[in-house]
């Protein structure tokens, strides 16, 4: 049995071989692609297509769908957490966030992770597969959608490690930032990784001009391993020099997710250490108070502590500001409302 095409993965040049490959005008090819970029769920409302189009696509052709599963909005700063489905039943999630400038999305582009770190809820869940580039764009659609709003921000930071499915992850920075896709500038789009080095040198050499942001919680590789399996393969020299890397090739300055951990990475040496193995980048460090996620032990530094360490890191030029806490009370971190509901289902 032919596999389907998943219709709303294709690049604009390979819509249109499809459908003159089908035997169909090529006009066409930008009609599907203008129903496609409005967000549409079925073939069906494809109005302007003949008849004879839309019965081949229904059988040669789908489209991805994010269905909401369980929807959290937070009654202290409207951010919304999205449990969506897809067709074969496995579920991601993604946090819409509202800010002063417009709207954000975090997205996931895997279900589950293999990664490891041990301060993420997402891991702990397991791996089930990547996430095709429709999957990603489907979740943007469907927050839109639910929401009747304008997404002018996304955050590749959800469930999953972006660069471990490295080729679709490109193909979807490409479809939303195209004119006939999302229509997103490159620099709206932010990628997240725990800093899979090879991957990284590879999309520096794209110049896709997104934001790249790499967790890097730890001043040294002692901890770094401890917290996240992927130190031990790709120690921090190596990563930061793929960061300068990254910049060189693009202008980008790379932001460094830091998530402080108490009596782990959070004292006044920790800072030291970092400030002087970052100065010579063009950088940014964003701290994070680390989530609570049961079964880790970790607990967030106070603030006083938050504060000290990024008054340490401008001492030695590194700026460093503390991320604001979204959506505390539905647990917007990625991959606690999956697992919850993984648990309550039996699974």
């Amino acid at each position: 049995m032919q596999a389907l095409t998943d219709i709303k993965s294709l690049y604009p040049q390979e819509l249109e071989a499809f459908v003159t490959d089908s035997g169909f005008p090529r006009f066409r090819a930008a009609q599907i692609g203008g129903w496609l970029q409005k967000g549409v769920n079925s073939f069906d409302e494809m109005r302007n297509l003949p008849a004879d189009l839309k019965a081949h696509l229904k059988t040669s052709c789908y489209i991805s769908v994010a269905t909401i599963e369980k929807k959290q909005v937070s009654r202290y700063d409207k951010t919304v957490k999205y449990l969506f489905s897809f067709p074969d039943g496995e579920c991601v999630e993604s946090v819409l966030m509202r800010y002063h400038h417009g709207y954000s999305i975090c997205i996931s582009t895997q279900v589950g992770c293999k990664m490891g770190c041990t301060f993420c809820a997402t891991g702990k869940s397991g791996y089930a597969r990547d996430l095709t580039a429709s999957e990603m764009l489907a979740q943007i659609e469907a927050a839109q959608r639910d929401e009747g709003i304008r997404i002018s921000n996304v955050v590749l930071m959800g469930m999953g490690e972006p660069l471990d499915n490295f080729d679709n992850v490109v193909r979807f920075l490409r479809l939303a930032g195209s004119e006939q896709g999302l229509n997103l500038g490159m620099r709206h789009i932010t990628l997240s990784t725990c800093g899979i080095v090879p991957k990284i040198d590879a999309l520096a050499k794209l110049k896709l001009q997104i934001n790249l942001a790499v967790s890097l919680h730890a001043p040294n590789d002692a901890i770094r391993a401890r917290t996240m399996p992927v130190a031990r393969a790709y120690p921090m020299e190596e990563l930061l020099r793929a960061c300068r890397d990254y910049f060189d090739a693009t202008g980008r300055r790379v932001t460094f997710e830091y998530a402080l951990i108490h009596d782990v990475n959070d004292t006044d040496a920790h800072a030291h250490e970092l400030g002087q193995r970052l100065k010579p980048l063009h950088c940014h460090v964003n701290l994070i108070p680390v989530n609570a996620v049961e079964g880790t032990g970790y607990h967030k530094s106070k603030v006083q502590r938050q504060q000290s360490f990024a008054n340490i890191l401008a001492g030695y030029g590194v700026t460093a500001t503390v991320r604001r806490t979204l959506g505390s009370d539905i647990d917007a971190s990625c991959g606690q409302l999956r697992r919850k509901t993984l648990k309550e289902g039996g699974k």
